[in-house]
């Protein structure tokens, strides 16, 4: 996997992440990983957009930059 990267959503649970689709990783594969939070929180009130989901989707989108 050197050089694939990989982005899915993961909830954190009971101090374990739980990836919230399939990897394609073998059984004891190591990873790395880049922490991100949700930035929705950050710009309620910035922005004209009440939606968090919307604020959010938003901000991941790839079309955008």
């Amino acid at each position: 996997m050197v050089g694939m990267v990989l982005k899915v959503k993961a909830r954190y649970e009971d101090a374990v992440l739980k990836p919230l689709g399939k990897l394609d990783l073998k059984e004891g594969e190591e990873v790395e990983l880049v922490i991100a939070g949700s930035i929705a929180k950050a710009f309620r009130g910035a922005l004209k957009l009440g939606d968090s989901m919307l604020i959010e989707e938003l901000a991941e989108s790839d079309d955008l930059f």
